[in-house]
């Protein structure tokens, strides 16, 4: 269980880092689009390129002059988006926690079994000797006694 729960954990730790790009990639977006209506005037372009959207050698850029940028900033839709991807990238992040939260316990666990079957096993050659003990004891008592008789 223990490495089955690494695993899954170094996969949450994927989905995470996976999540997390877009949640960059739309705060940037975000970023530029309240600096687009703050600022009248300024030409401020999105290289997709820095992203991996596309190849390198395409040039494709979202510029503030245009039209459908106003628009793709004014929609609910980018907002909207951009709320679900952070709500994703908590919920990966949550679930990393809980993963290596878990691999905490099952590990404490182990290793608390583990001891106990050592004590189990000192305290059962512990109580042989002294049966032991008390039988040579007991004998010697006998021979004592048949000694005197």
């Amino acid at each position: 269980f223990i490495m089955l729960t690494y695993i899954f954990m170094l996969a949450w730790l994927g989905v995470t880092a996976f999540t997390s790009l877009p949640v960059y990639m739309y705060f940037n977006l975000w970023t530029i689009c309240r600096n687009a209506t703050l600022v009248d005037g300024a030409n401020l372009c999105l290289d997709l390129r820095q992203y991996g959207i596309v190849t390198i050698g395409e040039e494709k850029k979202i510029c503030t002059m245009s039209e459908s940028f106003f628009k793709m900033c004014d929609s609910n839709e980018l907002n909207m988006t951009f709320h679900l991807f952070i709500v994703a990238l908590a919920g990966a992040g949550a679930a990393v926690i809980a993963m290596v939260h878990y691999l905490m316990v099952l590990s404490a666990n182990w290793a608390y079994v583990k001891d106990a079957c050592r004590m189990q096993k000192y305290e059962d050659i512990k109580s042989k000797e002294e049966q032991e003990l008390h039988d040579i004891h007991s004998t010697r008592s006998k021979e004592r006694l048949n000694a005197y008789t």
